[in-house]
């Protein structure tokens, strides 16, 4: 039962979407690699496709696309994210997750490459007022 939460950015809108992948959606992601791009109708967004950015695991520590593999590993860094130094030249161990999408990742970011049909914004359009509550 794998469940993971897939944060979808729109380079259009500049907007970014939370989708919970539960078991099939999530089992989609599970072995790709950061920059892969795949097919988003198991997330319920048909037509579209998407490419992988990025993600975490359960303790926060972010994915890094230079990295092979899935395991987390220390490696001593001196800029990019996850690191920021406080002087210059400043050297520290961090940890830091291989680019291939695990069953212990909890968040992975992604953005569109191709748009279907309908707009995002009215996919994830939140729940119109029932009709009573606009009589009243």
């Amino acid at each position: 039962m794998t469940e993971l939460k897939l944060v979808l950015s729109d380079p259009k809108s500049g907007k970014a979407y939370n989708i919970e992948a539960k078991d099939a959606a999530a089992s989609a992601l599970i072995g790709k690699t950061i920059g892969t791009e795949i097919d988003a109708a198991p997330f319920g967004l048909a037509g579209y496709k998407i490419t992988i950015t990025g993600g975490s695991d359960k303790t926060g520590t972010p994915a890094r696309a230079d990295l092979p593999g899935s395991g987390r590993r220390g490696l001593l860094i001196s800029e990019g994210f996850g690191f920021h130094a406080k002087k210059e030249g400043e050297r520290r161990r961090k940890g830091q997750r291989g680019c291939e999408i695990a069953p212990d990742f909890v968040q992975v970011n992604a953005k569109v490459t191709v748009y279907g049909a309908k707009t995002l914004e009215e996919i994830f359009a939140p729940a119109a007022p029932a009709e009573e509550a606009k009589q009243e």
